[in-house]
């Protein structure tokens, strides 16, 4: 049975449902156990299977994300969780250097039953150092799959997902929708876990876009709807790998295509994303694809200026409108 839950609770109750099942799932990370998570999404957990599985880790992202990669080597199935995707940057050489390339290097003698799970994005005037998205940093590294859920039912079927998969996979958890409420349904199967979904639909454009900005998409789609114009908003819920098929079902019947990112626009994942569905409806489009994304500059702490540098619900009307009546 459905109920609403935070997005925290949905990924406390993935994580309780797989400790409970598997003593090998372990979390590492700052402030997992007796504190409960910054964000609550260990809270309970460490009173209910101890210590040494909730591991407080000392502030050194890159070691204890080495040693959840060294711990997936020899049969654990480590959880990392770094406080932000802003420190994930010491991390790195674990993430990328190791855990994305030691299956391939070793020929399929290690498997890399690792989770990383990174809140990040512009939250609350967190300014620059701390609204980071990297979500093309790590598109770019083969070896690692990338989760980005937008809901809490997602939350909580992609971190379960995650944490059965031999493979490397990083969450990327946007820091506002921790407290976002949804609908959660334990006892729904889950769909693959990097298949896209189609949120709404709509004959007139597609809207693709991920994590936050799918609530923002949404809004401007019911925005547009009111002045005639039906968009069809998908989800990605993957960014490595990308559902094409999904997409390119939308644009066949919609033919014009517009991607909305917080991040900002140079080289980021919508780039690839129109880069991928222009090489593949290039002949059934009607415009050229065309981006919302965050501005080129670092985030300020301004309250003004920091929601004037990342896409607003206006922004996504106003392109769409110009895409559909050029």
């Amino acid at each position: 049975m459905a109920e609403q839950v935070f997005y925290w609770q949905a990924l406390n109750r993935a994580l309780d449902a797989e400790m409970a099942v598997d003593d090998s799932v372990v979390v590492l990370g700052e402030d997992v156990g007796l504190y409960g998570g910054s964000y609550r999404v260990t809270e309970g957990l460490h009173a209910k299977y101890g210590e040494w599985r909730l591991r407080d880790m000392p502030i050194s992202e890159g070691s204890f994300t080495g040693l959840g990669v060294g711990a997936a080597m020899v049969g654990l199935r480590p959880v990392v969780e770094i406080m932000t995707i802003n420190f994930a940057l010491l991390a790195l050489d674990a993430i990328i250097n190791m855990a994305a390339k030691i299956p391939f290097m070793s020929g399929g003698q290690f498997s890399m039953p690792l989770v990383v799970r990174m809140p990040g994005g512009v939250a609350k005037q967190l300014a620059a150092q701390h609204s980071q998205r990297l979500e093309q940093t790590l598109m770019n590294v083969p070896g690692l799959r990338i989760a980005v859920p937008a809901t809490p039912q997602d939350a909580y079927w992609q971190l379960r997902q995650a944490i059965n998969s031999d493979e490397p996979i990083v969450l990327l958890e946007h820091e506002l929708l921790y407290f976002s409420k949804g609908e959660l349904d334990e006892s729904r199967q889950a769909p693959p876990m990097h298949r896209a979904q189609v949120c709404r639909q709509g004959g007139d454009l597609t809207i693709v876009t991920y994590s936050r900005m799918c609530d923002l998409a949404l809004q401007a789609a019911t925005q547009l709807a009111e002045t005639g114009i039906e968009a069809e908003v998908i989800d990605l819920r993957s960014l490595r790998p990308i559902d094409w098929d999904s997409c390119v079902v939308s644009l066949e019947k919609t033919h014009r295509l517009l991607i909305v990112e917080e991040d900002s626009g140079f080289s980021g994942a919508g780039a690839e994303i129109a880069a991928g569905l222009a090489e593949r409806c290039f002949l059934i489009m009607d415009a050229p694809p065309r981006r919302v994304a965050g501005r080129e500059l670092p985030i300020a702490y301004n309250a003004a200026l920091e929601a004037a540098s990342i896409p607003r619900v206006t922004d996504v009307v106003s392109a769409a409108q110009q895409l559909c009546n050029p």
